[in-house]
């Protein structure tokens, strides 16, 4: 089994800024891709940004040049920094985590999700 664990979510006015943490723990071998995906009430899930295990990372055209994917491998943790934030930014946001664990088992994995509220 593998868990993520998400935290740093809120409320935050236009224009502010949030830092998503989510580490993810368990008998780990390898962690591959990290992503954040967000949902909004009454719309789909969608991708805002990932990082693979080289550091490339890609980002949502809705989120270039306001946030930025980062991972410390070494605490097997994804970071989305989050500045500029405007009222469409709000939405729960979920990791999610691709990897091998031990016994190269194939795993994916969802965070339980943290909700970011932009408004004045």
């Amino acid at each position: 089994q593998v868990q993520l664990v998400e935290s740093g979510g809120g409320l935050v006015q236009p224009g502010g800024s949030l830092r998503l943490s989510c580490a993810a723990s368990g008998s780990i071998f390898s962690i591959l891709a990290m992503r954040w995906y967000r949902q909004a009430p009454g719309k789909q899930r969608e991708l805002v940004a990932d990082i693979t295990s080289g550091g490339n990372t890609n980002y949502a055209d809705s989120v270039k040049g306001r946030f930025t994917i980062s991972r410390d491998n070494a605490k097997n943790t994804v970071y989305l920094q989050m500045n500029s934030l405007k009222p469409e930014d709000t939405a729960v946001y979920y990791c999610n985590v691709h990897g091998v664990r031990q016994g190269s088992v194939v795993f994916g994995s969802w965070g339980q999700g943290t909700q970011v509220t932009v408004s004045s």
